[in-house]
């Protein structure tokens, strides 16, 4: 029966011709349709030269439309990429409207909700949005300000009250959507790490001399130019630590100056960009991974650490739900707040764990490759959308879990 069915997947961007947590996890839901049986339908923007993707794939890579501009100067995704793909994907849907047999459709940006809603309505397509993450009106306001940011919040609403399906991967995106009005049901997914990550090289001990790293993009919400004061007054509590910050982005300039006023330039290094190989060995070879970002809809560089038994040191924040992949003493700790001593507590507590901590890390990630997989969340989709059972190993998973309760209560989550 699966051969007979074709099941659409619907974002705007596509690994590897942009990276990301979203490009990363699409890309992999499609795969894992594929090997399930289904015929799948990638549904994206031209992001290649030529007239065909060279990347060969198991699912059959759609352009809906040309190539888009997706972000301003100042790392702000641009209204008119987040139109025009609406505008591509409602036409390629209203056309194929009695072709799939379920969509699976990014909430970000939210138009492509509205998208998918309109072309298939009375076609018997089962909708599926996933959502990456779910912001507050406070988030959008200071993302894009106060009139755009009060439009994206309203549409925000809009899309989520016209949801079927959501898919959730963090409690904090659960409890968002509720917040956000969302009565309907919440498939919440065990994780997002694809299984080709198994195949991670073995540990090694951290490098001699230590260093802590931060690897990704200089936006405002990843405060990177917080981290050489929080090293500094690591170093001043006597830690030998050096930092290394790669990536680039619009707030770079604030990272350098950062460097400037922390007297951080002679144990500072910041290459860039760097290729996968000297990314796995510089994620190898850190003492501690730092990420005091502000906002996270999953976190999976956590997990990428944890791949080579290097603990991470996050900050608490209401919009991180990278904090719940930490388990505090296991795989590394969540500062109280971005200020430099709070961060260098939980800097030099995991500096101080050395190799128990590398050790307990990787044994954090061993398990979590079993059993937080997105092979195990497309499954749950599979089933949820169209009733397709899940492998035997699978089946009987505590950790592949629906809701289906209209108003769910997270334990961590206070009385209101």
């Amino acid at each position: 029966m699966a051969e007979s069915m074709r099941i659409a997947v619907a974002y705007d961007c596509l690994f590897p011709y942009t990276t990301g947590g979203g490009e990363r996890l699409y890309r992999a839901y499609a795969r894992r349709f594929a090997t399930r049986g289904l015929s799948v339908d990638y549904l994206t923007p031209t992001q290649w030269h030529g007239d065909e993707p060279p990347e060969r794939e198991p699912f059959t890579v759609v352009p809906v439309t040309g190539r888009l501009d997706l972000y301003d100067a100042g790392g702000v995704r641009r209204t008119s990429a987040a139109l025009r793909y609406a505008w591509a994907l409602f036409r390629a849907l209203r056309q194929r409207r009695r072709t799939y047999r379920a969509v699976v459709v990014s909430g970000l940006p939210v138009l492509n909700v509205f998208a998918a809603r309109a072309a298939l309505v009375g076609s018997g397509t089962k909708i599926v949005v996933d959502y990456l993450e779910v912001w507050r009106r406070r988030q959008w306001l200071e993302y894009a300000g106060r009139l755009t940011g009060t439009i994206a919040w309203t549409l925000q609403r809009l899309a989520i009250a016209a949801t079927p399906l959501a898919t959730a991967h963090s409690a904090l995106t659960a409890r968002a959507l509720r917040a956000e009005r969302y009565r309907g049901r919440i498939l919440l997914s065990p994780g997002l790490i694809d299984s080709d990550a198994g195949s991670a090289p073995e540990p090694t001990p951290a490098a001699d001399p230590p260093y802590a790293l931060y690897a990704g993009r200089h936006i405002p919400d990843k405060r990177v130019e917080t981290l050489p004061a929080a090293v500094a007054a690591a170093r001043a509590r006597g830690l030998d630590l050096d930092l290394v910050i790669l990536g680039s982005g619009p707030s770079s300039a604030d990272v350098s100056a950062a460097v400037d006023a922390a007297g951080a330039g002679a144990w500072t290094r910041r290459p860039g960009f760097v290729s996968d190989a000297e990314l796995v060995a510089l994620m190898g070879g850190a003492t501690v991974l730092l990420n005091p970002s502000r906002r996270e809809g999953y976190g999976l560089v956590v997990v990428e650490a944890a791949a080579h038994g290097t603990p991470t040191v996050l900050i608490a924040d209401d919009g991180n739900a990278a904090t719940e992949l930490i388990a505090p003493g296991v795989n590394g700790f969540v500062a109280v707040t971005a200020a430099p001593e709070d961060q260098a507590d939980a800097i030099v507590r995991a500096v101080e764990g050395g190799a128990d901590l590398r050790h307990s890390t990787r044994a954090w990630y061993a398990d979590a490759v079993q059993t937080r997989t997105v092979e195990r969340t497309a499954d749950a989709i599979l089933q949820a959308l169209i009733g397709m059972t899940p492998p035997a190993d699978l089946s009987s998973s505590r950790h592949t879990t629906t809701d289906s309760e209209p108003h769910p209560k997270d334990p961590r989550e206070p009385a209101a």
